[in-house]
């Protein structure tokens, strides 16, 4: 039994200690990875889904995903992701801005969940931008079991099944808007 103990209280320790540098997550990288593709040197349309470890203890378990698009000929990048700490100050959880779509997702490297350029993009691109505009949790945001970051490329992966996207097992919440349909 004090095996257990002890074996519990290290885990513990170091649940606290990952999730609390003495940086913090202020302090963590934001920098552009280096993934994407210059819009400079790209002139075909571009979209992509990023994914990386959540921030501290929670990014052992799970992972936070956004989507960027670049039109065709565009000069930048649109991002779409859902951010809890918006929603807890009364912002819409939903955050729509022309950024660096690979960023580090604070200190966390991201990695590509799905890349489709050229034929057909732009077409998708229009039916995202139009799907964003009626997600139904905008305002929203509950770590778990959601809508959270994962529930928002999960639903728009449903209304545009023609993207292909699949998040990964550790996109926890991507099952939420499945979910919630059942009850309403």
């Amino acid at each position: 039994m004090a095996k257990h103990r002890i074996i519990l209280h290290l885990l513990t320790t170091l649940v606290l200690l990952n999730g609390c540098s003495d940086d913090g997550w202020r302090h963590a990288s934001r920098d552009p990875a280096g993934m994407a593709p210059d819009p400079a040197n790209t002139p075909e349309a571009v979209i992509q889904v990023y994914g990386a470890d959540a921030w501290g203890w929670r990014g052992w378990f799970a992972i936070h995903t956004w989507i960027a698009v670049k039109p065709a000929n565009a000069s930048q990048y649109t991002v779409y992701e859902v951010v809890g700490w918006r929603a807890q100050r009364g912002l819409p959880a939903l955050r729509i801005t022309q950024d660096h779509p690979d960023r580090y997702w604070y200190g966390a490297k991201p990695r590509i969940l799905l890349d489709k350029r050229g034929e057909g993009v732009g077409m998708l691109i229009s039916k995202i931008e139009r799907v964003v505009d009626k997600y139904p949790w905008k305002d929203r945001y509950r770590l778990f079991p959601g809508p959270n970051s994962n529930t928002f490329p999960a639903w728009v992966a449903r209304q545009v099944p023609e993207l292909g996207l699949e998040l990964p097992f550790n996109a926890i919440g991507s099952g939420w808007a499945d979910q919630a349909q059942q009850f309403h």
